[in-house]
């Protein structure tokens, strides 16, 4: 890579998987790609058109985290003329808005030489998002399971091999403030003692390869699935079309509206057959796993 010119790829994310709430993500084969080049002001080009609603100046979130990381390592970085590229849809639960953060600190780790560890991309990520679900993957790819509070921050990862996903998008926008306006503020001490129980035993079945039981307890989740799903029509028929094709799990995919399925590839064509002939209204297709 040479200095006139950077290009990075951002992959999409699918967070939570059910109980993992604010800490659990997988990085998705999906991509937000930058490239990037000096320039006499700041302008972010679209490719895509449905893009074009993000600003094209410096309010852009890929430029606004850029020149915050340059700010907080005091360098300063020169005007640059960014071209953005994305599979990713935009307020749909497959972390867009983390994927632009993380291309925002990978132009200011390259513009300001600022020589980044995998450990410091996180961190600042979680700083801005104020969980690591997302911006984790982003970076690490694979699965991510982290903690960050009081900008303290613990991470594991695994390539979770063995395990195909299946996403169900909507044709509609559902933002990340109203799927969390629409959760309880309290939860008792017999609920949070169940939550966690579920999430260990789902977390161990995970890393054993036991994914039959592993997608029982992804979806025993109780503290946002039950009141996020009320949003999504399309749901309770995907999951039990899924589920009936031999699925191991379908959960929503961040604050959603998408609808992500977890199952091995040889179930991919009998489940994608059953979706898309019987919930045509939303856009279904195989991805895979993105595993640096």
């Amino acid at each position: 890579m040479n200095e006139e010119k950077f290009y990075c790829r951002i992959p999409a994310t699918s967070a939570n998987l059910g109980v993992g709430f604010d800490s659990i993500g997988l990085a998705v084969e999906k991509f937000l790609t930058i490239e990037a080049h000096a320039s006499d002001h700041w302008h972010v080009e679209m490719v895509e058109e449905f893009l074009n609603v993000l600003p094209s100046n410096k309010n852009n979130l890929v430029v606004k985290t850029a020149s915050r990381i340059a700010s907080h390592y005091d360098v300063i970085l020169p005007p640059l003329h960014i071209r953005m590229s994305s599979e990713i849809p935009l307020t749909h639960g497959l972390g867009s808005s983390s994927s632009a953060i993380v291309a925002g600190i990978e132009l200011a780790n390259y513009y300001g030489r600022l020589n980044l560890s995998m450990d410091d991309k996180i961190r600042l990520g979680s700083q801005i998002e104020g969980h690591p679900d997302n911006v984790g993957p982003c970076v690490t790819g694979g699965l991510f399971a982290g903690y960050y509070a009081n900008d303290e921050l613990f991470y594991q990862t695994s390539q979770f091999e063995g395990v195909t996903l299946v996403l169900s998008v909507p044709p509609y926008e559902l933002s990340t403030k109203e799927a969390r306006g629409i959760l309880p503020k309290t939860f008792s001490h017999a609920e949070a003692v169940e939550q966690n129980a579920i999430a260990n035993v789902m977390l161990m079945a995970m890393l054993k390869g036991d994914y039959e039981t592993m997608g029982a307890m992804m979806m025993r989740d109780k503290l946002h699935e039950p009141y996020r799903q009320r949003l999504i029509a399309e749901f309770p028929t995907v999951k039990a079309l899924a589920l009936e094709e031999g699925a191991y799990a379908t959960v929503i995919s961040g604050a959603g509206p998408t609808i992500l399925t977890l199952c091995t590839e040889d179930k991919v064509g009998a489940i994608l057959s059953r979706l898309q002939t019987e919930v045509p209204g939303c856009q279904h297709e195989r991805v895979g796993i993105y595993r640096k």
